[in-house]
């Protein structure tokens, strides 16, 4: 009987644990995972701090009973080390765990700011359950709240921060708003938006210091001083692969797989944050950590790990954001890549005054990659268009001049793509 451990209670590791279960009714199963809750959904935590659902909302399975129904052994520990020689992992209370396959799902931790005062008390992160407990005591109506970092996961915890009726300031070392998703235009729009929200941004600006104390006060870069009831750092993650160190386990940023989600190593395998996969729409390994992506390298994982050939078709680099209801969105290589061509269009008066914005990245005639904020007719046709790496042919130099007919471009190229590739195939037979 085959031996499967998942180290990580995720998303991924969860989806893992049941994919196993299917089809392999007879395996042995043990999920693995380093916090008391029961196995919970990150990206519901922003949810819970508006008040929208209560903690058992945040819980991936509903039903108390589901992983001892399905006969999948629940842990609660932290590992501390893999020995691939003996098949073995070591957790931090020195017990061990032998496997046959094992699933390195362990996602992310919280990137922590080297800046004097992040132990003081009232400084949290907001990547858990039990911080969240410590946020809502704290961010109440009226409450001063400072953020660091104004990223993806910083602008979603913002929004449930406002919903909550903080005075809140957010402090974002690049010089605009989401940096890594958007460019100059956008990420400036973006905070423009923030602002006529009643948020204090300021951009191209460092915490230097956190005094203790009632109130905290918070040395900012530009000389300022602001104090805080509650200060939050979401200044980013870093995947959970420390405990890898040594073991044999090829890891660049994340831990390294093949399109099987197979690692360095035959019978260790990697899913989700962790995980660094191929993406063909870059033409090279990155992490994406995005929830769609964990389920979908969590199935192709398990499956191979049950003996059946599944290949992970690419890695999705998509960001959908809503802040505090200005949509905006990130495709494929949005800056653009070396020898592209990039059009823009902005109405800075458009969609009630929330303004709009359309960046589109061409590589010869292929859309690579694209920005857009307040824009949301056609999100699903973007990323068709980048995901696809559709042949625009001269519907190419119609974008260029008018962004917006990306529905049209879409249908037709689209269309005529597959019949062009529907001939070929008839031509094979």
């Amino acid at each position: 009987m085959t031996h499967h451990v998942i180290l990580g209670a995720g998303p991924a590791g969860v989806i893992a644990a049941e994919t196993i279960r299917k089809h392999a009714p007879q395996d042995r199963i043990t999920l693995v995972g380093d916090e008391a809750e029961p196995p919970y959904s990150r990206m519901a935590i922003p949810y819970l701090l508006m008040g929208n659902i209560d903690e058992r909302g945040t819980y991936l399975r509903k039903g108390p009973s589901h992983f001892a129904d399905l006969k999948i052994n629940q842990v609660t520990a932290q590992a501390s080390r893999v020995d691939v020689a003996t098949k073995t992992v070591v957790f931090k209370s020195g017990e061990t765990l032998a496997f046959d396959r094992l699933l390195i799902a362990t996602g992310s931790h919280p990137a922590r700011p080297p800046i004097p005062g992040m132990d003081s008390a009232g400084v949290y992160p907001c990547w858990t359950l039990d911080d969240a407990r410590k946020i809502m005591a704290l961010a109440r109506p009226g409450a001063r709240v400072l953020q660091m970092g104004a990223g993806f996961i910083g602008c979603i915890i913002m929004e449930s921060l406002k919903q909550r009726g903080v005075q809140l300031s957010v402090v974002e070392m690049g010089d605009r708003m989401v940096p890594r998703m958007m460019g100059p235009m956008a990420g400036g729009m973006i905070r423009n938006w923030c602002e006529t929200q009643g948020v204090q941004v300021f951009t191209g600006t460092r915490v230097e210091a956190i005094e203790p104390g009632t109130p905290l006060k918070v040395r900012l870069s530009s000389g300022q001083t602001v104090e805080a009831d509650l200060v939050i750092s979401a200044t980013g993650v870093k995947p959970n692969i420390a405990f890898l160190e040594n073991s044999g386990i090829t890891c660049l940023q994340g831990v390294l797989t093949d399109e099987h989600l197979q690692t360095s190593v035959p019978g260790i395998y990697a899913a989700g944050d962790c995980a660094e996969a191929f993406d063909k729409v870059s033409g090279k390994t990155i992490v994406s950590a995005i929830q769609p992506n964990a389920a979908e390298q969590a199935r192709v994982a398990a499956l191979n790990m049950v003996g059946q050939r599944a290949e992970l078709k690419g890695v999705t680099q998509i960001n959908v954001l809503d802040t505090l209801g200005l949509i905006s969105t990130s495709f494929g290589n949005w800056e653009g890549v070396p020898g592209g061509e990039q059009v823009e269009l902005t109405d800075r008066q458009a969609n009630g005054g929330k303004g709009r914005h359309l960046s589109l990245q061409f590589k010869d005639d292929v859309l690579v990659g694209c920005n857009s904020v307040g824009w949301t007719d056609h999100v699903g046709v973007m990323r068709g268009l980048v995901e696809g790496a559709v042949h625009l042919g001269p519907w190419k130099e119609t974008l260029q001049r008018d962004p917006t007919k990306l529905m049209e471009a879409y249908l037709a190229s689209a269309q005529a793509q597959s019949q062009w590739s529907g001939a070929t195939d008839e031509r094979r037979r």
